[in-house]
């Protein structure tokens, strides 16, 4: 047994959990865990969140459950989620779902990544018969297409799908199929695709061959034989996957981004393991266009600094000249993803301001019946935060059918 399970304070009021977006009742599985109930254990985290044997590897603990730790008042937090893997990364391989009393309707699904694997196992459950639809041949989105092999075995989504299948769940993989197409050949409709478009920088010569997208270079690396010296642009997750995987390429490779180390959206421990092996952060400096020199690329890079907006929010204020040059032969570009709404198809739900899908509180869009879960509902966020809106909008959806 894991000796921090024994300086667990079981808290009544865990912050821990409140802290955790799908709110895992933390003491009453570390209470299971002390006793040597494994199976128990594993079967109250995997009913509450059955991707828990993944968000437990891909997390950003020290920003949830282990960063609001009561025990962090004298810095010495319980390590949770070194228990929560021993618990629930060896219940995937034998883990499986007693789909509910049939109730004769049917759920389709546009996505199979986090969100709409969550989803698909919550509604089997609830007795719903699950078509999933996804353009990849396999299950997973971003857990099989995203996230590379060192951070997350791809045997643990494989586990995943095994599940689905054998819970009956209609698995249509490789399909590109719209949202429109799929309007009423089902009870419901759960649109829980990601956010597949990579940003652009917007910058003069970043159409040249030398810039890649770390979304494509992410899906398929063996694709992209890189060499030399790599600048990876951005300070999120897919840029700490993209520049990780470079080093392990053999590649020369740093990491650009215009604010502070501090502020990166990246998981710290990602960020922590990316120093680790050595990755230099060039912070507080930006590319702002790309050129060749006698067929060598080369960045044009300002510095930045930032500020505090009236509202407490904090920007970014490119130098003017500032300007100097990096030499590189790969530019990977991380900066940002977003969502594709040609998914929807030839018509749109109501767009807001900020350009997302107008829906209502359990995610249903201005198309009754239809709803929203994952990035389409949240923009890019993190798994468990897929989850969590796929736990709403099942609500929803099982509200809806009655």
């Amino acid at each position: 047994m894991n000796p921090e399970a024994q300086r667990c304070l079981l808290c009544k009021n865990a912050r821990c959990a409140a802290a955790c977006p799908v709110h895992t009742d933390i003491p009453a599985a570390m209470k299971l865990y002390r006793e040597d109930r494994l199976d128990e254990a594993a079967r109250l985290l995997f009913d509450n969140n059955p991707l828990t044997g993944i968000t437990c590897q891909v997390c950003d603990w020290n920003r949830l459950c282990f960063g609001h730790c009561v025990l962090n008042a004298k810095k010495v937090p319980v390590h949770w989620y070194d228990i929560e893997q021993e618990i629930s990364v060896p219940y995937l391989e034998t883990a499986t779902v007693q789909p509910g009393p049939a109730s004769g309707k049917t759920v389709t699904i546009l996505g199979a990544g986090p969100a709409g694997i969550a989803a698909a196992i919550f509604l089997r459950k609830a007795g719903h018969g699950v078509r999933l639809y996804d353009e990849h041949p396999h299950v997973g989105g971003v857990l099989r297409y995203g996230i590379p092999d060192f951070r997350l075995d791809k045997r643990h989504v494989d586990h995943l799908e095994r599940i689905l299948l054998r819970s009956g769940v209609e698995f249509r993989g490789g399909r590109k199929v719209t949202a429109a197409a799929l309007r009423g050949t089902a009870d419901a409709l759960l649109i829980a695709g990601g956010a597949t478009q990579a940003r652009k920088m917007r910058i003069p010569g970043e159409e040249l061959p030398c810039v890649l997208s770390a979304l494509e270079y992410l899906e398929a690396p063996e694709k992209y034989p890189l060499r030399g010296r790599v600048l990876v642009v951005g300070g999120g997750n897919v840029a700490m996957d993209a520049c990780r995987t470079a080093k392990r390429q053999g590649c020369e490779v740093t990491v650009y981004y215009r604010k502070t180390i501090a502020n990166m959206p990246a998981n710290t421990l990602e960020i922590a393991q990316a120093q680790s092996e050595g990755i230099p952060f060039e912070v507080l400096q930006v590319p702002v266009g790309v050129e060749l020199r006698d067929g060598q690329p080369v960045a044009i890079v300002r510095n930045c600094e930032n500020f505090t907006r009236e509202d407490g929010s904090l920007a970014t204020r490119i130098l003017d000249g500032t300007d100097h040059e990096v030499p590189f032969d790969t530019l990977i570009v991380a900066v940002s993803e977003k969502v594709d709404y040609r998914l929807f198809g030839e018509a749109m739900p109501d767009l807001d301001p900020d350009g997302w899908v107008a829906v209502d509180p359990q995610g249903q869009t201005s198309w009754p019946g239809v709803f929203l879960a994952g990035d389409f509902r949240l923009g890019p966020k993190t798994v468990v935060q897929a989850v969590e809106s796929a736990k709403t909008a099942v609500q929803g959806i099982l509200d809806y059918l009655g």
